[in-house]
């Protein structure tokens, strides 16, 4: 009797895993549709607020990871937490790749206004200026670079394409260098080179402050690894050389602990990541406003 008791239990837990889990991919995959597909309403909204590292593939195999966790514990939660924790805690644990990347396209951007600072104090005019500096561009900004210095070989007005670069840039900063030159090729600013080293001086200062800031997480992102690694290695170690210490969670009183449990360390979590991420600055030249006057993108998104 007791055998056909514990394997019913094991039978529930697990088909409650898999009910559990379904409903999420379900919601995933409504949500996630095809970049070709259109999009409206709620759905874009949630999709918008999927991180881009939630790939097909690692949503299956943190699934499936999921559903083999659940049966072997016959416990529905711990499927659900495996589940939530193989989606969110690489992002969290590992390298900040893509405060690694606005760091570089910063410093880059630097380069790229002193580099025409330098080219434009050798009489060189704007356009030849920009043209020179894009063949030899930093790599964090080739690409975007590169398309700026093929628009002006091709004919396009250099208001234009310098608006174009700031659109495909997407970056605060590369706005306020963008409106200068706008600005200069407009209204053939005579003080250019000098405001061109101010920004880049400006540049470099946040660069300074981001990392000095990424220097501070990373002792926190150590200290939360450190932690996370001692609780799931005590975890396991429970569940294989003394699994009848962990009996009082094959109860639904033991699994609501558990949830709650999980919730804390998610809530913990969640707050880390918030506290650690740093708000950038409104862009002065959005996509609606690229395209028309320098000042009406400055002043949707002020002076700074």
């Amino acid at each position: 009797m007791a055998f056909m008791n514990g394997s019913l239990t094991a039978v529930v837990a697990v088909l409650g895993a898999i009910f559990g889990l379904g409903l999420v991919t379900i919601v995933y995959g409504a949500v996630r549709c095809p970049d070709g597909e259109e999009r409206a309403g709620i759905g874009r909204r949630l999709t918008e607020r999927l991180p881009g590292s939630w790939t097909k593939r690692r949503v299956t195999v943190a699934v499936v990871t999921g559903i083999a966790t659940g049966a072997l514990t016959a416990w529905p939660v711990a499927a659900v937490l495996t589940t939530a924790a193989l989606l969110t805690l690489p992002g969290l644990l590992g390298p900040d790749g893509q405060a690694a990347r606005r760091t570089e396209r910063m410093e880059a951007l630097a380069t790229w206004t002193e580099m025409l600072r330098d080219t434009l104090s050798a009489a060189a005019g704007l356009e030849q200026a920009i043209l020179a500096t894009a063949d030899i561009a930093p790599t964090a900004l080739e690409q975007e670079l590169g398309s700026l210095a093929a628009s002006v070989r091709a004919g396009r007005p250099l208001p234009a394409a310098l608006r174009a670069f700031a659109e495909e840039a997407d970056d605060p900063l590369a706005d306020v260098v963008v409106a200068a030159l706008v600005m200069a090729a407009e209204q053939q600013g005579s003080q250019l080179g000098p405001l061109l080293g101010e920004l880049a001086e400006s540049v470099r200062e946040q660069v300074a402050m981001r990392q000095r800031i990424d220097a501070g997480r990373a002792s926190i992102r150590t200290g939360v690894r450190v932690t996370v690694t001692v609780t799931l290695g005590m975890a396991v170690g429970l569940l294989v050389f003394n699994r009848s210490y962990l009996d009082p969670f094959d109860t639904l009183a033991g699994q609501v602990v558990l949830a709650v449990v999980g919730a804390m360390f998610a809530t913990a979590f969640t707050w880390l990541t918030a506290i650690g991420r740093i708000d950038e600055a409104v862009r002065l030249m959005s996509p609606a406003t690229s395209h028309g006057p320098v000042g009406a993108g400055v002043a949707s998104g002020g002076t700074r």
